[in-house]
């Protein structure tokens, strides 16, 4: 399989997650932001980082990049996209995704290990996810506040589209767990039609035992599992 990573003026984890993404066997490779086609890609990884220097703000510029628009074409038809941190700025930026993300609700920069819990196992992007695992996966960012209106929020929950909680060790949703103030600790999301996804927490982080915690690479895999199934499907 193979996945473009997106490269912006400032990301600065698109190594990690071309080096996550090899290291389970398949191909990546990074892709600038002036381009305009995914060539051969079944999936886009857009990564974490600072693209153009969080001017205006997160996400705000990079949103215009040329090849967003052909990102937002490859979903439309069905695409497999997954933004990280940054990542996840851009798409909300974009209307790929409902919501916003904001400053920190304490104002601070947090770089911390953070526990996720899974709620829909049925995505391109929690498949390959134990149904009683508890995800431990490093978040690092100054923007990480997920905001949404009340009738979106209530649309993403009554629609299963709130992927990802923060929560403690044991999977309780509790205010201290919640490391930036997201509304109903979200820590990821997915679009109505399931095949976009972004997350603040960095699976690229946690994809090898070595780094702490290899949890991450279960978002990986699933996606991987998605695309061979459809390579299957295709080939019958």
């Amino acid at each position: 399989m193979n996945f473009a990573v997106l490269q912006f003026p400032a990301s600065n984890c698109d190594q990690d997650c071309v080096h996550a993404i090899r290291v389970l066997g398949h191909s990546a490779n990074l892709l600038w932001h002036k381009e305009t086609s995914l060539g051969n890609a079944d999936a886009v990884i857009i990564p974490g980082g600072f693209s153009y220097g969080d001017y205006l703000r997160t996400g705000a510029i990079a949103r215009f990049s040329p090849i967003m628009q052909t990102v937002q074409k490859f979903a439309d038809a069905g695409g497999i996209v997954l933004g990280i941190c940054n990542g996840f700025q851009i798409l909300c930026e974009a209307g790929m995704l409902p919501g916003a993300l904001i400053r920190n609700r304490d104002l601070q920069f947090h770089c911390e290990q953070v526990f996720l819990k899974t709620n829909n196992f049925e995505t391109p992007f929690t498949n390959k996810i134990p149904g009683d695992k508890i995800l431990k996966i490093p978040v690092a960012h100054g923007e990480g506040c997920y905001f949404a209106d009340e009738e979106t929020l209530s649309k993403s929950k009554s629609n299963n589209q709130i992927l990802w909680q923060y929560c403690d060790a044991t999977g309780n949703l509790t205010d201290k767990a919640n490391p930036n103030g997201s509304l109903l600790n979200v820590a990821g999301i997915c679009n109505e039609k399931r095949n976009v996804a972004g997350l603040m927490p960095h699976p690229d982080r946690a994809s090898e035992s070595i780094l702490g915690s290899a949890d991450g690479k279960l978002i990986f895999e699933s996606v991987m599992a998605t695309l061979q199934n459809k390579s299957a499907a295709k080939a019958a």
